[in-house]
């Protein structure tokens, strides 16, 4: 009875509280919120592009303030003590949001003013404006969450996780410049390489932020992760190889190759990221070998 009793007077505290809203936290998510609807509604109103760029910036300013949305409706109705009862640590997953969110939203700042902002494009720096204040206002949240609460966390907001992230993010860097590599079967392969590892990084944080679905697996987490760690090393060494050399072999960088129009700048884009996630692979692996910064030794 004691574990029922317990139960129930957790589940008794999740009562719905407008006033979390007015706390520092609560506004910093109502910004959040309402600056990334304006950005995704004025540069929806410039107009549909179909550069992949374009789409990864929308998606962001949909994808951050939903994820905020509901984070913000769950504290409001206190269903996170109830979250962290059954199955995840609640505020490891909303700082880990926060961070991952901060690293979308600058990055598509970024991004979209290379593209889209020039002295002459007004409407393109008031887009670019918005969106620097979307990652402002995320960075914020983990200024305040990381150094002012000094929350700790357990995976998505502590290194072994967020490392994680990183490796995800890159890759889809990766993906939204792929471009010339349609007619040369070596840059296929390589194309498979980024995707072998991509859709199984989401799964691996997923079971790690609920850690019931975790202790459900029929098969050890940390070893599979493991086997994991060491294929991505593999076929991103073999990418950081065949890349450069089927890619830019008789195609050297133009006189003229201004960053924001230039396809070989794109395609140089895809190299470097190449290289940048062959070393987080790379450091994923050996500090899981070593069982240092938080990572779990196999």
């Amino acid at each position: 009875m004691g574990v029922i009793d317990s139960i129930k007077d957790t589940i008794s505290k999740a009562v719905f509280t407008p006033s979390s809203l007015l706390t520092g936290r609560g506004g910093l998510h109502m910004a959040q919120i309402i600056l990334c609807l304006v950005t995704f509604l004025l540069a929806a109103f410039r107009g549909a592009s179909s550069h992949t760029y374009w789409n990864y910036a929308m998606f962001t300013w949909a994808f951050c303030p939903i994820m905020t949305l509901i984070i913000t409706i769950i504290e409001m109705f206190k269903l996170d003590i109830v979250l962290n009862l059954f199955c995840m640590d609640w505020s490891d997953f909303a700082t880990g949001m926060a961070m991952s969110s901060t690293l979308m939203t600058v990055s598509v700042a970024i991004t979209y003013a290379n593209f889209y902002a020039c002295l002459k494009c007004l409407y393109g720096l008031i887009v670019s404006a918005f969106a620097f204040l979307c990652g402002l206002v995320y960075t914020l949240e983990v200024v305040k969450d990381k150094f002012m609460d000094k929350k700790k966390g357990s995976y998505l907001a502590a290194m072994p996780g967020f490392w994680k992230v990183l490796e995800a993010f890159v890759s889809c860097i990766i993906f939204i410049s792929l471009t010339g590599y349609r007619d040369k079967p070596a840059l296929i392969v390589c194309v498979i390489a980024y995707i072998i590892p991509f859709p199984i990084l989401p799964l691996i944080i997923a079971t790690n932020i609920l850690k019931k679905l975790k202790k459900c697996l029929p098969f050890n987490l940390d070893r599979f992760v493991f086997i994991f760690l060491v294929v991505s090393v593999v076929l991103y060494a073999f990418a950081a190889i065949v890349w450069p050399i089927f890619m830019f072999r008789g195609n050297p960088r133009p006189s003229e190759c201004p960053p924001s129009f230039c396809i070989w700048a794109i395609q140089f884009i895809v190299a470097f990221f190449t290289y940048v996630n062959l070393i987080l692979f790379s450091l994923d692996l050996i500090f899981t070998l070593l069982g240092i910064c938080g990572f779990k030794r196999t």
